[in-house]
């Protein structure tokens, strides 16, 4: 049951506490708490000091009346936008019981998980601890490793998942998931593309952004065979321009309208000290120059100069790294070429 429920993206309704859905969710689900957080606290002291009949008592004196009624009214507009809804809470247990009943009440019977979040988490664990085999992506930064991936049946986008687009300067405008959410939604994909003849990731290194590939996973990927996709550089100059500076700054935009150019600004400087040691002092100063100077030219309409920093940062940086990664990881090399070269590769070699 379990399997269909993310197969299918079944719409999920938990209703635990903001501060329990924060730390862990799954694809497809909504929080809609029958708990605020302070609530949920206030219960969880009257049930260590007085017991569950005590607790429970607190919770219905807590969620009374229009508060009841307002929360109540909120499961049902989702319902009657997803009727597959299934509810669930921690373990199974009180919350989604009586929360079923209220809605049953009123003529709406949900399915409740069984077991409830935990169990659910379960099972996505045991996916993530016996990976699949995979074949991995890999390439020069810029190259369209994940352009490619999401052509390819099979592929699936850790970095998209991650929120982040690898790199010192790959964080997105909106914030990385907890470490639960990411690995949740990670084994779901393994799930949905379990049918595949092959799953296929990006060559990543251990951490995307602050995210860590789960071991496991991460331990199957430095064992998994390698097809490496080639571009031109100057190919790669104007996708790395698209990726880490147009749709930046435009994501930015949309989320923080004028201050957008600022936090733009900031995040590239910070990105760029952040890798200060692995260039040397020289390297860095010069690199730093170039940013400056492609920020303020930016700021008057002109993205010219970011094209200099971004050749300056593969030439002396980015590429480097990658040749000396790739004589490590020779013997795994299958194929190496362009993205349509590999689509036909992987097509003639793994087709379903």
């Amino acid at each position: 049951m379990f399997k269909e429920l993310f197969e299918r993206d079944v719409p999920l309704l938990d209703i635990r506490a903001p501060v329990e859905y924060s730390v862990g969710a799954f694809p497809n689900s909504r929080n809609l708490p029958i708990l605020t957080d302070e609530e949920r606290h206030q219960v969880g002291l009257i049930y260590k000091a007085e017991g569950p009949r005590a607790a429970e008592d607190l919770g219905f004196k807590l969620v009374s009346g229009p508060v009841k009624a307002t929360r109540v009214q909120n499961w049902i507009s989702f319902i009657e936008d997803y009727p597959e809804t299934h509810l669930y809470c921690w373990r199974g247990g009180k919350r989604s019981e009586i929360a079923c009943q209220w809605l049953s009440d009123l003529g709406y019977k949900v399915p409740r998980v069984a077991g409830g979040y935990k169990a659910l988490r379960n099972f996505l664990l045991e996916k993530i601890e016996r990976p699949p085999s995979f074949i991995l992506i890999g390439g020069n930064t810029g190259s369209g490793k994940t352009e490619l991936i999401l052509k390819l049946s099979g592929g699936i986008d850790l970095e998209g998942i991650a929120s982040h687009r690898g790199s010192a300067f790959g964080k997105r405008a909106l914030p990385q998931p907890s470490q639960i959410t990411f690995e949740n939604a990670v084994a779901v994909q393994l799930i949905k593309n379990q049918a595949e003849p092959i799953i296929i990731l990006e060559d990543e290194g251990r951490l995307i952004g602050r995210i860590q590939i789960p071991l496991k996973i991460k331990t199957s990927m430095d064992n998994s065979p390698v097809v490496v996709l080639e571009a031109p550089k100057e190919h790669r100059i104007e996708r790395i321009l698209n990726d880490y500076v147009i749709c930046q700054y435009k994501e930015l935009s949309e989320l923080h309208g004028t201050r957008a150019f600022e936090l733009f600004s900031d995040q590239m400087l910070a990105a760029t000290d952040a890798i200060r040691r692995r260039l040397g002092g020289e390297r860095h100063r010069e690199v730093r120059a170039l940013m400056e100077k492609a920020l303020f030219e930016h700021s008057e309409g002109n993205l010219e100069g970011h094209r200099k920093w971004i050749d300056f940062l593969l030439s002396e940086y980015y590429d480097p790294m990658y040749a000396y990664q790739m004589k490590n990881k020779s013997e795994r090399i299958l194929f190496s070429g362009t993205s349509d070269m590999i689509q036909d590769w992987l097509g003639n070699h793994y087709s379903s």
